[in-house]
């Protein structure tokens, strides 16, 4: 009775008819300027069936020719005996494959023509009463790059007025199918992710050619049209494959335009008929189908094997820093291994750049305003959770209470990201600091608390490991280390020049190494090799750059690639004087194949040997030294190159990352 009532608060609720921010193009019957681009072999074959309604198949193609994609797309109109002068007009656009139907087909056979016509890798449905919006082609490829059970993958619908329509559908045991998500804000947070669906729309949906073809094209018995896509999505999930709903393809859909809303009469009276079609075809599928009327999580978690909180300080940004890289890698395999995941940004905030990347990795955001705080958050939904995990012990000592209270089946997992105490000891050491040394040990005794009373703790060396085994020999340490791809080695020895530092100055421990770079080891560095330069690569603010100026350094703030960097350069520098857990900056330049020359600090728990998989230099001499064997022999540098990849291949792989989950989750 809620849902009937919200419905019906919705219909009444006075809105415009269309949304601004759409940027809806006008309904128009002009060709003027539109065309597409001839492609022999495209990636794409977009099909697009008509029958009349010219103005909005204009506006339709003219949305498509705005925004174009990345993959190279054809566009096929099928003209399903129009009764205006669709045909005659569509003919004259240059680049557009038009397809004449002798006798009227419908939805259904128009399909058909257009695939036996098509040239794509994959097919791209699309009614013609639609308008796209930027990124929707290439966000469905990515779909299916993503996710390698992906059969069939379907966009987000929304009303002109800018209400959501479609996210995805589910389908119950009787047949009957339900719109997730109608007439819903399009921006809330539980539509913004990836999942799989029982079913998506053809207004909007790709699949691969060969599957289509595979399976049979769409089943002629639901000709005209109605529940040929449900059927298909049937179909897809029979051969083993997954229907995806993918969030960051957006179309606009004015629905009922192509065959109006009265389900009596005309082509909508075929709904009712191509119901029982289907449930003929189906029975044995449906009849594992949840009941109409069944709770929306208990609709999710078909699909699941549980629902996991994450609670991070902020959302992460892999280009920011390692830990953000880290957790990134770590939700991904969780939505790879089947859980539905859930990510709480502590401060609240995410932009639609991290939403939209979270999103693609199947990981729904709550962030304010579209979700309620932690807590309130806790309180609706802790008894759907299978586990919470908190990140950092600032975070887990606001939330572990209210975890306890709210969902007390919940595994409770602490990950330390590093252990804070540890970092902050070593600091008091280098600055010998009676202040300091008072800080970590009030950290030491909060952080060691929180272990003692979570079920099991992440840590990210076998050296926080021991020392925990010895600190609370009672708490349950996992090692859960960086999680890297590696990605080998750009080019090899030749032609490489100049040294890399990577990461954010924000980091206590990176401030001190730039700084110690700046002061002691570039000049050393400079006085036998005059033209060698060192890029720092990470943010810096404008404060510290002032007084970072000097010949041979290079500031040049946070980039968004370090391929092009670490594909160059002759070495990684990680001078380290302090810090804790495994360095990302590290991991990150071996993954390259880049070889490292780093201090013992920044090693530790690292399975890294001196001379055989990296250069250790506790002082600027050494540094110099390491750097001149580098450039003199190229022998040594491919060995060192070498062991870089085996070693993340080996220790911080997602793999690695993947058993530990595993273990812990169940």
């Amino acid at each position: 009775m809620r849902g009937t009532f919200a419905r019906i608060r919705q219909e009444l609720k006075q809105r415009p008819t269309q949304d601004a921010t759409l940027s809806l193009l006008p309904l128009e019957e002009r060709t003027d300027g539109l065309a597409f681009a001839h492609v022999e072999s495209p990636r794409v074959s977009v099909i697009i069936p008509v029958h009349g309604k010219l103005a909005y198949t204009l506006a339709c193609l003219r949305s498509m020719a705005m925004h174009s994609a990345a993959a190279s797309f054809e566009v096929i109109v099928v003209d399903d005996a129009s009764p205006d002068t669709s045909a005659a007009i569509l003919q004259t656009i240059d680049g557009l494959r038009v397809h004449i139907n002798a006798e009227n087909s419908g939805f259904v056979g128009s399909c058909n023509a257009g695939a036996a016509l098509a040239r794509g890798e994959y097919l791209l449905f699309l009614n013609n009463d639609t308008q796209v919006t930027a990124g929707w082609l290439d966000a469905l490829i990515q779909c299916f790059v993503d996710e390698p059970e992906c059969g069939l993958a379907g966009s987000k619908l929304v009303y002109p007025d800018g209400r959501l329509q479609e996210a995805g559908g589910w389908v119950f045991s009787d047949a009957s199918a339900w719109n997730v998500g109608r007439f819903d804000a399009r921006n809330e947070s539980s539509y913004r992710y990836r999942r799989r669906t029982d079913y998506v729309s053809g207004a909007s949906m790709m699949i691969r050619r060969d599957l289509f073809e595979t399976l049979g094209c769409f089943d002629l018995r639901y000709k005209p049209a109605y529940y040929e896509d449900t059927d298909l999505a049937f179909a897809v999930r029979a051969s083993g494959l997954s229907v995806f709903y993918e969030p960051n393809s957006v179309v606009v859909h004015c629905e009922g335009i192509s065959a109006g809303t009265d389900i009596t009469a005309g082509m909508k009276q075929y709904q009712a008929i191509n119901q029982a079609t289907f449930a003929a075809k189906w029975r044995e599928a449906l009849s594992r189908q949840p009941k109409p009327g069944t709770p929306q999580p208990q609709m999710w978690q078909r699909y699941t094997r549980g629902h996991v909180l994450v609670v991070d300080v902020t959302a992460p940004e892999p280009t920011r820093d390692s830990g953000s890289l880290r957790l990134a890698a770590m939700l991904r395999i969780l939505h790879q291994e089947g859980w539905r995941v859930s990510f709480a940004p502590d401060d609240g905030h995410a932009d639609d750049d991290s939403i939209a990347f979270l999103g693609d990795l199947g990981v729904e955001v709550l962030h304010r305003p579209s979700a309620p705080n932690i807590p309130t958050w806790l309180r609706e939904h802790g008894s759907e959770l299978h586990a919470v995990i908190l990140c950092r012990h600032t975070v887990a000592g606001q939330y572990t209470k209210v975890v306890r209270q709210y969902a007390p089946q919940a595994r409770l997992i602490l990950d330390t990201v590093d252990l804070h105490f540890l970092r902050e000891q070593r600091a008091a050491e280098l600055d010998d600091s009676a202040a300091l040394r008072r800080k970590a040990e009030a950290s030491r005794r909060s952080e060691l608390a929180l272990i003692n009373e979570c079920d099991v703790t992440f840590v990210v060396s076998s050296h926080e490991r021991t020392i925990l085994h010895h600190m609370a020999p009672e708490a349950r340490v996992e090692l859960l280390s960086n999680i890297h791809d590696v990605y080998g080695r750009g080019r090899d020895y030749v032609g490489r020049r100049d040294l890399v530092f990577i990461g954010g100055y924000g980091h206590p421990p990176n401030a001190d190494a730039v700084h110690w770079i700046a002061s002691d080891i570039l000049p050393a560095l400079r006085e036998q090799i005059p033209d060698i330069r060192v890029h720092i690569l990470g943010d810096m603010p404008e404060s510290a750059r002032a007084a970072l100026q000097r010949p041979g350094l290079e500031l040049h703030g946070r980039v968004d690639d370090l391929a092009p960097w670490l594909d160059s350069c002759l070495a990684s520098l990680a001078p380290l004087r302090f810090g804790a857990g495994v360095k990302g900056k590290i991991n990150m330049a071996m993954s390259h194949g880049v070889p490292v020359i780093a201090t013992s600090v920044a090693t530790e728990g690292m399975h890294l040997r001196d001379g055989d998989d990296v250069l250790q230099a506790d002082r600027p001499e050494e540094v110099v030294e390491a750097v001149q064997r580098l450039m003199s022999d190229e022998a040594l540098w491919m060995r060192l190159s070498d062991a870089a990849l085996h070693n993340v291949e080996r220790h911080f792989s997602a793999s690695a990352a993947r058993a530990t989950l595993h273990a812990v989750l169940g």
